[in-house]
């Protein structure tokens, strides 16, 4: 074993079998027993660390293949494990040759695309049970002039690893927060809030609160309005760090979402410590929350909890009448999803609270 650099290590595994997928299994093995060995949980300081791993695999024999290309093949094939989710092991293949090759065009265009104004806000809708708007969460889209409108997955991920993210979370943050102070011009849309995504990567960088404080100050924007969405796995590495940082937050006035709620580790211990507004009840579990008893007992359960803990929450991935209903009868604060509406540009949102009564009229709510 040895360390390449920074938190990638390779190990070298040889007298594998001498059959393709023999070896392919074997390694598999190995691969998965090692990422099993690394996802811990570790106490330091009286701090919680979890800690997984990523994997690619490369397979050679013999003196065939040179060094550089066997190890460039484990790093494609690791970042598919990272693509994937993260925590995944990933063997190479040859497709991912032209991946890779899609990868380094498509990152040389995403440098460019924040001077090139190619990057874009969508607003999605959250509703009341009344099908009032409460307020809009922002997404990050890119429109290519070739590839068309680029999917958030083939570029946000990148963006994190090359940290890229930082600049471009911050535009995503600016034009959220312009956003917000002109709704707040008129008294139809002066209640809207508004959700900013913010990455793992962003959030550890240490001039984002000052970022968020000079937003808000040039943006005008009611600090209050403002909801900074976070994940789970934001607070895996460091949870007192984390929790510090969003105190220092909710001073300057703005609100936190937890987002993917449910799908990673939160500890309840920690979970009622950190100054949040809003759990959001994950896609995965409102799909099939009609027909599957561990995802309905699921979303109940952050329902109870959120009245506990005195907090609101949302249920994201909306797309039946009959999911709406179910979560209303049991009281869930508000509703997401392409049931009352798709993301869509700031221009085609100017008449939605009309339309979206239309709209829930067609679909039978």
């Amino acid at each position: 074993m040895a360390r390449l650099g920074g938190d990638e290590f390779v190990v070298l595994v040889n007298e594998l079998s001498a059959t393709l997928v023999g070896a392919m299994q074997e390694t598999q093995t190995i691969a998965e027993k090692v990422r099993e060995a690394l996802e811990q949980v570790y106490e330091f300081g009286g701090h919680t660390v979890h800690t997984s791993s990523s994997i690619g695999v490369s397979l050679f024999q013999g003196k065939a293949t040179a060094q550089e290309e066997i190890l460039k093949r484990a790093d494609m094939a690791l970042y598919r494990a990272k693509a994937r989710g993260r925590n995944q092991v990933s063997m190479f293949d040859p497709s991912m040759q032209a991946e890779v090759e899609t990868h380094a065009s498509l990152m040389a265009d995403l440098r460019l695309a924040l001077p090139r104004e190619e990057l874009r806000l969508y607003y999605q809708v959250v509703v009341d049970s009344d099908l009032r708007p409460l307020g809009y969460e922002a997404l990050l889209r890119w429109q290519h002039p070739e590839r068309g409108m680029v999917p958030p997955l083939d570029f946000i991920a990148r963006a994190e690893d090359s940290g890229l993210i930082i600049p471009i979370g911050t535009w995503a943050l600016q034009t959220a927060c312009h956003q917000l102070a002109q709704w707040a011009q008129s008294p139809e849309t002066a209640h809207l809030t508004v959700a900013v995504n913010i990455s793992a990567r962003q959030f550890r960088d240490p001039e984002f609160v000052a970022t968020v404080q000079r937003t808000l100050a040039a943006s005008g924007a009611d600090p209050h309005r403002l909801r900074l969405e976070l994940t789970e796995s934001m607070f895996h590495s460091d949870v007192e760090q984390t929790i510090e940082k969003m105190n220092l937050l909710r001073a300057l006035g703005t609100g936190f979402s937890l987002d993917d709620f449910g799908t990673g580790y939160s500890s309840l211990s920690y979970l009622k410590r950190m100054p949040l507004d809003v759990l959001k009840i994950d896609k995965s579990f409102i799909n099939d929350i009609l027909t599957d008893q561990d995802d309905a007992a699921i979303a109940q359960t952050i329902l109870a909890l959120a009245e506990t803990l005195e907090l609101q929450v949302v249920a994201e991935g909306i797309e039946e009448p009959e999911q709406f209903e179910w979560l209303r009868l049991r009281e869930c604060h508000a509703y997401q999803g392409y049931l009352f509406s798709k993301p869509q540009p700031i221009e085609a949102i100017a008449a939605a609270p009309h339309r979206l009564q239309d709209t829930a009229g067609a679909a039978g709510l």
